[in-house]
């Protein structure tokens, strides 16, 4: 469940039964959903350390944003956000309550928000029911159910404790952070909040013309700059996985060649300029570099000057990539797919 392989409380127990016991366990001997909650917690202060305290900052005061924004539609904070029981891949748990999905989505469109609807069928004690997710795409993920105008006041209870869903207004939320971090103002860190810009969002908007952008058969078969670009990242994802800074530069080292194919190097970095690391700048700057080095053909003071970088051997893996990512027919993840992995890292590492 730590790495969300399973989301389900009990079909995680029912697995862990078969694989440990191989038979049959009564459900009393079963942990609870609150003992196996408690050791998630455990294994995520282990692995994240004090990432994950400022994580869980962050992701209330993104909360109290959005929350405001959807100030007409009663937003109400739940789960591990409002608990402090985050981890990796954790989302912002949120529940509004509208009769009209339109006025929700209008918000977030006005807001430059990218979102997707899910309606989701469940059947639980013999009714089926529908329900309504929003998935905002942001620095944090959230995910917002939507209800009933009407079921504002409804009682909603725990899988884990079966008590009643602890649930935070806007005015709770804000009365709770001013406890919780007195010595921040809670005003400047939602203005600090809506002036960031998701660097995220940057990335995609700089990837998806390269679907269009087609390159000579000649050096690439496999067609067009996208479709080559998520190559390169799949590549590069089985050679460093964790390598966020890596990571990005494979993905991205072509996104100038959708603004300028004559200087796509120069330009691709300029329109990056503030959304990546100074790693990542230079692994993108002298990628071709990399494939002169592999040719032999670059000169010895260029070759020296290069070797003396740290990254040195990195930039020469990030070339081989860049060479493998030329496959005619091979399958390769969807953008918001690989922008979702480095994301992931991004949160638990960064």
């Amino acid at each position: 469940m730590y790495e969300r392989r399973e989301s389900e409380y009990m079909r995680a127990k029912i697995k862990a039964a078969r694989r440990c016991c191989k038979g049959w366990v009564k459900p009393g001997d079963l942990p609870s959903n609150a003992e196996i909650r408690d050791e998630i917690q455990a294994l995520a202060c282990l692995y994240e350390g004090d990432q994950r305290t400022k994580n869980l900052r962050e992701m209330r005061f993104e909360a109290l944003h959005l929350m405001r924004l959807l100030r007409r539609y009663r937003p109400r904070l739940i789960g591990s956000v409002l608990t402090g029981h985050v981890r990796h891949g954790s989302d912002i748990d949120i529940h509004v309550f509208s009769d009209s999905l339109e006025g929700i989505t209008g918000i977030f469109d006005a807001e430059g928000l990218v979102y997707d609807v899910e309606r989701k069928r469940v059947r639980k004690d013999g009714e089926e029911r529908i329900f309504t997710h929003v998935h905002v795409k942001a620095r944090y993920p959230f995910e917002l159910t939507v209800y009933a105008a009407d079921k504002a006041h409804y009682v909603f209870k725990s899988s884990i404790t079966g008590k009643a869903i602890e649930r935070a207004s806007i005015a709770d939320l804000e009365t709770f952070l001013q406890v919780e971090y007195p010595d921040i103002d809670l005003d400047e860190a939602v203005d600090d909040v809506a002036e960031q810009v998701d660097p995220f969002q940057v990335f995609e908007s700089l990837l998806l013309p390269l679907d269009n952008v087609k390159q000579s058969r000649k050096y690439h078969p496999e067609g067009d700059a996208l479709y080559h670009s998520l190559q390169v990242f799949d590549l590069a994802c089985d050679e460093l996985p964790y390598d966020e800074e890596f990571l990005l530069a494979a993905l991205l080292h072509d996104v100038g060649k959708a603004i300028d194919p004559d200087n796509h190097v120069a330009t691709g970095l300029e329109a990056l300029a503030g959304f990546i690391t100074q790693r990542t700048h230079w692994l993108i700057e002298h990628h071709l570099q990399g494939h002169s080095i592999l040719d032999r053909s670059i000169g010895m003071r260029a070759k020296k000057r290069l070797k003396e970088h740290e990254d040195y051997e990195t930039l020469l893996l990030l070339s081989r990539c860049d060479r493998g990512g030329r496959q005619v027919g091979v399958q390769t993840p969807e953008v918001d797919e690989a922008l979702d992995y480095i994301r992931n890292l991004s949160v638990s590492f960064g």
